[in-house]
């Protein structure tokens, strides 16, 4: 039984990935940590979590834990995943896990020098939904792919939201652009060549709020835009010569909508509808990590698919600022 370490009483983790991982068969939290230790004894009550720290250093050092889960603001990623990484923990980082792709080799140094696991928790990797989503596509299920469409957002206006707040790592790219980017990586096997891309940041809080991109993957091509000031809206389409599939929850699976996907066929007179009815994506994330970290066979999304991740969204970046192409 891995026994994780919770970093932060932040809110994904009290509302979504704490209450995973106890869930879970082959995991447990036994220790949970903030700068406050009165805001982690109170956590660790709600969870029937055994131990409570009042600094990330002292629950690092002890021997209660054998993994962490870090939900701390972006900008704080790279400095707790290394420090936890160095006294021999396992980690699980919430994405992005660095805010430049060149920042993830010091993670990857940390990662071999110590012998641990640490991987980016990109919970969609794990679910049936995004597994049969690939498993369609290699099997030419829609013929060749030639076009990817999707869309992810939300509306957050909130001053104090990390998300608004660039010191913090505050943006739109960062917090979902990297959905689309994952969904279209993990689906195909195949990587950006070059892209475009236009960016609005808000006045007042200097983060990125609205992307519009299209990336150029040799074979075909993916447009998607993502906003944090935009009406709620999620969806992915997968576009081949013989059909598509449309990924109607595709990255909050169990709060925004049906967990499924729709097949349908050239002539848009046949479709077939694939349910996913619990997919309960942060459960698998974390019991995937666990045989991971144990040892055992398990995909799990490497550092190095990490830093390829992090280049396209640093082009994306790069390519807001100019006309034309940027390669990746």
């Amino acid at each position: 039984m891995l026994r994780f370490g919770i970093i932060s009483t932040a809110k994904i983790g009290r509302e979504l990935v704490v209450p995973a991982i106890q869930d879970a068969e082959n995991c447990v939290v036994t220790a949970i940590a903030s700068r406050d230790l009165a805001k982690a004894r109170e956590m660790a009550d709600r969870f029937s979590v055994p131990h409570a720290f009042g600094s990330y250093e002292e629950m690092l050092a002890s021997d209660k834990i054998d993994a962490v889960y870090i939900p701390l603001p972006t900008s704080q990623h790279v400095e707790w995943t290394i420090k936890a990484a160095d006294a021999g923990k396992h980690v699980l980082c919430e994405k992005p896990i660095a805010l430049k792709a060149d920042d993830i080799d010091s993670l990857i140094a940390a990662r071999d020098r110590n012998k641990v696991l640490v991987t980016e928790a990109y919970m969609v990797t794990y679910t049936p939904v995004w597994r049969k989503v690939r498993s369609l596509i290699s099997d030419g299920a829609i013929g060749t792919l030639q076009h990817v469409q999707g869309a992810f957002t939300y509306f957050n206006r909130d001053p104090g939201n990390m998300r608004n707040i660039p010191e913090l790592g505050g943006g739109a790219l960062p917090d979902i652009g990297v959905y689309p980017t994952i969904g279209t990586r993990f689906s195909t096997g195949k990587e950006p060549l070059r892209v475009q891309a236009v960016t609005r940041r808000d006045p007042e809080f200097g983060t990125d709020i609205y992307s519009s991109v299209k990336a150029d993957f040799g074979d075909f091509e993916l447009s998607f835009y993502v906003a944090t000031q935009m009406a709620n809206r999620q969806v992915m389409v997968f576009h081949g010569t013989d059909g598509y599939i449309e990924v109607k929850s595709p990255f909050n699976a169990d709060r925004w909508g049906a967990e499924e996907i729709e097949l349908a066929n050239r002539g848009h007179n046949e479709s077939t509808i694939f349910r996913f009815p619990d997919s309960r994506q942060y459960k698998r994330e974390a019991e995937a990590f666990a045989r991971a970290a144990n040892g055992e066979n398990e995909e799990i999304v490497t550092l190095e698919s990490s830093k390829l991740s992090q280049k396209f969204i640093d082009a994306i970046y790069r390519a807001s600022e100019k006309d034309g192409w940027e390669t990746v």
